[in-house]
């Protein structure tokens, strides 16, 4: 609907019906040009233009929407019937009140039809933002019995919940029994599955060692904490094509970090009418709250209020989200994040350039509080080694890939047909990404970087990584329930990536004391055997090969992640990570003994404690 009006100057004018009934409401006729002229630049809803951009608030407009059509209007306070239906009526615009009235919120595509046809009697106007959060207070319950059981209701065989399936009880007690049996074995029978074993190791730590040497076509160089400009490469969509973008943040007791997040956000190189950001805090958060309500919020941020439920998980809280995100792609960030600002019209056109089995681009995550302690500088070589070299690796070679929780792009239809996060999984990033391999779909590498605030000190350190040390086991429960299947769907490749990656990882953690021990008591012992005992040989070749091989493997890809970065001053830190994985075994014993006390408890990371920054961004500001 568009209606022709004349300016001042007696020129004619057509706008929209949705902006053009604001000048009979006393609205200046050059904002509503403005927000027209925005509309057709950015190729969005004219009301989403105007609101989005902060043109003019929600509640003066649906209050002269209220106006035109005759209509009360009530922007707080609503009570609503009990049998509010979350999110179907957030998503409709419309819920009804406890006295039988009708509360209208039409979204911006709503508004021309509403306007042609009318208000329905008894139809009182709020905001969206109001109706929302009524919608949440009033079906509180059921919002998050949805957001924690969805996914085992669903689909059971990808939930964490209800743990061990009995075939694996009994594989386990097999295990458990062969073992026993083997210490009375034949030294025979026990040379050969350690020669195996190791063989078996080697072929894991293989794929450590090519990842430095292989590189794909697509990779660049790096140089610098940010990736070079992509625009000429992926061919930048114009602003009337990039589609509706949402961005998560889940958010609990993050008061420091707020100013510096709502900053990096606001930052980001997108249209603001087709942006929508939503902070997820929990009900009780008040401070966080506090901290958000204090700053002046662009229009197109939004804070969502999880309710009160179990678990008290971020996934838990990103899956109250879900449901209300407008936006055709979605990305997840963490709370002490800084994101490259032009990540989202990078991913727009790499989906757009992409197959539809492209479901998910995992961005780089880079430590930048580097120099703060020799912790956070292994920190940097760590992350570097798996963002910088391996996962770019698995994502060019269509392998299962297990996110990194944090600047995970993603179709949003394709994480609504997987049921979203597994609210019980404390690494519900890793769990997704081995979810989405199951499903068929792939993982695409976005080589722009995401600045991310590294743990200091051992104690917080060590709560962090025990949490996902627990959480990979979580998933390795979850995906091995049907290996037949997995086999199938992964392929034999595939598959040894995913083992390799996940259970893996927590294996090679619990063994690591114990190979150093044992390497260091062997070339302790005495002299290599000689004589024709073949199989001795063997076994101690194959494990000095599987001991070097494995130093080899942490130092190769970190050295190689560090210098692509231009890193060269960390080059000596390399020597220090044998040390460092002596803690990550720590956390995964650690990890393996709370998931028997604690299965779901989320090892809070205060953020906000950098003391150093390499680029500057989170420096402290007083």
């Amino acid at each position: 609907m568009f209606v022709e009006v004349r300016s001042p100057q007696g020129a004619a004018l057509v706008l929209p019906g949705e902006l053009a009934f604001l000048l009979g409401q006393g609205v200046d006729l050059g904002l509503v040009r403005d927000a027209a002229l925005l509309a057709r630049r950015e190729g969005t809803e004219p009301a989403a233009a105007l609101l989005r951009a902060g043109l003019m608030s929600e509640a003066d407009y649906y209050a002269a929407l209220a106006r035109a059509l005759g209509r009360p209007f009530r922007g707080t306070g609503l009570v609503l019937h009990p049998a509010a239906r979350f999110p179907d009526d957030i998503r409709l615009g419309a819920a009804v009140g406890a006295a039988g009235e009708v509360f209208l919120a039409p979204p911006p595509g709503a508004v021309a039809a509403l306007l042609s046809a009318g208000a329905p009697p008894g139809a009182v106007f709020t905001t969206p933002a109001a109706l929302a959060g009524a919608v949440l207070a009033t079906a509180g319950p059921r919002a998050a019995a949805r957001a924690a059981e969805a996914l085992e209701v669903r689909a059971p065989d990808w939930a964490y919940r209800p743990g061990l399936h009995p075939a694996q009880v009994l594989v386990l007690l097999l295990g458990v029994a062969a073992a026993l049996l083997l210490v009375e074995a034949s030294p025979w029978l026990q040379l050969a599955l350690l020669v195996l074993l190791n063989l078996a190791v080697l072929a894991v730590i293989v794929f450590r060692l090519a990842a430095p040497l292989l590189r794909p076509a697509a990779l660049p160089d790096l140089g610098s904490d940010l990736a070079p400009d992509l625009a000429s490469d992926l061919g930048p969509l114009p602003d009337a094509e990039l589609p509706v973008y949402t961005v998560l943040v889940a958010l609990y007791r993050e008061t420091k970090v707020v100013p510096r997040l709502v900053r990096a956000l606001a930052r980001l190189d997108y249209p603001a009418s087709k942006l929508d950001v939503k902070f997820v805090i929990e009900a009780d958060d008040t401070a966080t709250a506090a901290a958000l309500a204090a700053l002046p919020l662009p229009a197109r941020f939004e804070v969502v209020t999880a309710p009160p439920g179990l678990p008290r998980t971020k996934p838990r809280a990103l899956n109250v989200a879900l449901p209300l995100a407008r936006g055709e792609h979605l990305v997840v960030y963490d709370a002490e994040d800084v994101p490259d600002p032009r990540q989202l019209k990078a991913a727009a056109a790499l989906f757009r350039a992409g197959p539809d089995r492209l479901a998910c681009l995992q961005g780089r995550l880079v430590i930048d509080n580097t120099e703060d302690s020799w912790l956070t500088r292994c920190f940097t070589l760590e992350y570097a080694a798996l963002f910088d070299v391996l996962l770019p690796l698995l994502t060019a070679a269509h392998l299962p890939v297990p996110l990194g929780g944090t600047t995970t792009h993603f179709r949003t239809q394709v994480l609504r047909e997987l049921h979203g996060w597994d609210a019980w999984n404390v690494t519900e990033d890793a769990d997704l990404g081995l979810r989405l391999s199951l499903a068929g779909y792939r993982v695409g590498d976005l080589p722009l970087a995401t600045l991310e605030e590294a743990p200091a000190r051992v104690r917080p350190w060590l709560r962090q990584r025990t949490r996902w040390m627990k959480g990979f086991v979580q998933t390795t429960i979850t995906h091995s329930r049907h290996p037949i299947r997995a086999w199938r769907r992964l392929g034999p490749l595939g598959l040894l990536c995913a083992v390799a990656m996940v259970p893996g990882t927590v294996v090679s953690a619990l063994a690591y004391p114990f190979g150093i021990g044992l390497a260091a008591w062997t070339l302790a012992a005495g002299p290599l055997p000689a004589g024709p005992d073949l199989l001795a040989n063997l076994v101690t070749a194959t494990g000095l090969t599987v001991f070097a091989a494995g130093l080899a493997a942490m130092w190769l890809p970190a050295l190689a992640g560090g210098l692509r970065r231009g890193w060269w001053s960390l080059a000596p830190w390399v020597l220090m990570l044998p040390v460092y994985y002596g803690l990550v075994s720590v956390a995964a014993w650690l990890g393996l003994i709370e998931l028997l006390l604690a299965p779901h408890r989320w090892n809070k990371t205060e953020h906000g404690l950098s003391a150093t920054s390499r680029t500057g961004a989170m420096r402290r500001r007083s």
